[in-house]
């Protein structure tokens, strides 16, 4: 291979948009326009978009069978980011598809190349979004963007080692931290990636000596980042009151000092709005392992026992049907 060094495309890359599919639309709306405070640029039968920003979508909600999050747009510098990406995938064997008119369109992207990335989640590679430059019509005063990307992506593994050499050597990720959580007696591991300045872009968890994943859904939880504290509570307190359930109230993680809550989506995975997540400087960063995944609060709306057990049986149940079924993965 050439020089490695000069092929490194590490701060490159973000995440640029969510599709996700459902039928319950209508609560989509709720939560994302009412709750979160999205702007709500396109609404029919078939399809939500919300922009954020000056990107015209950002989070696709189209009207389907799956309940679940199908693709994520990955934005690229440029052509020339693009070219070396798909030199990667070539040389790995991955099959890409290039995207018609109208689907670009859909995804509010000029257009974007396709392929089928771990837990078959789509991984769509773009580099020219489509813009406006139309006032924001959001209950939330403004969120983080930019070259680091729209947010996150958690993601729990049967297959962890295969996820990190995906996202590692297409894009460059680099280790930020490690964070270890017991839950109802099982040890959680978790890896957080960075493909820029922002401290994780992808986290991969898995259930350690247990070849077993209890989430039904491709993503665990989609992060967004919000401007303020005030809009962070803001938007917790409207969500509340719409009926939505906290999986976890607001709290503040060890490692990127955000604060944040988890909010159940209609589709079954979670939401996290947060703030004040720190910002990497790879002259200082130092890679460290954290006992806990919250530093306080993040409690769950639901403490009875009944709710614990009927959660605990029901992760259990998906972990065991989990073992029927083989985790895809492109390596």
């Amino acid at each position: 291979m050439a020089n490695r060094e000069s092929l490194n495309i590490f701060g490159a890359s973000s995440m640029g948009y969510a599709l996700i599919e459902t039928n319950r639309l209508e609560q989509w709306r709720s939560l994302l326009q009412d709750g979160i405070g999205l702007h709500l640029d396109c609404a029919d039968q078939q399809t939500l978009a919300f922009r954020m920003d000056t990107h015209q979508r950002r989070i696709i909600v189209q009207r389907g069978d799956q309940e679940d999050f199908i693709a994520v747009g990955w934005q690229l510098r440029d052509q020339a980011t693009l070219d070396e990406v798909l030199r990667r995938l070539q040389r790995l064997g991955i099959e890409v598809q290039i995207s018609d008119p109208s689907a670009a369109a859909h995804r509010g992207v000029r257009q974007f190349w396709r392929v089928l990335g771990p837990k078959r989640l789509a991984v769509e590679l773009f580099w020219e979004p489509l813009t406006t430059d139309q006032p924001l019509n959001m209950l939330n005063a403004g969120f983080i963007t930019g070259q680091a990307g729209m947010g996150h992506l958690a993601i729990t593994s049967r297959k962890p080692q295969q996820m990190r050499r995906f996202w590692q050597e297409i894009f460059d990720a680099r280790t930020s931290d490690h964070i270890v959580e017991r839950i109802a007696g099982l040890t959680l591991d978790i890896d957080f990636f960075r493909v820029n300045e922002r401290h994780h872009s992808i986290a991969i968890a898995r259930l350690r000596g247990l070849q077993m994943d209890p989430i039904r859904t491709r993503v665990q939880h989609m992060n967004l980042l919000t401007t303020s504290v005030s809009e962070l509570t803001e938007a917790f307190l409207r969500c509340r009151k719409l009926g939505f359930e906290m999986a976890h109230e607001i709290g503040e993680h060890p490692n990127d000092r955000e604060q944040s809550f988890y909010v159940m989506s209609p589709s079954g995975f979670e939401l996290e709005l947060g703030w004040n997540a720190l910002v990497v400087d790879e002259a200082q960063w130092q890679t460290t392992s954290y006992q806990g995944i919250s530093l306080w609060g993040h409690r769950p709306e639901k403490t009875g026992t009944l709710h614990k057990f009927s959660t605990n049986l029901g992760n259990f149940a998906r972990g065991v049907r989990s073992l029927l079924n083989p985790e895809y993965s492109p390596l």
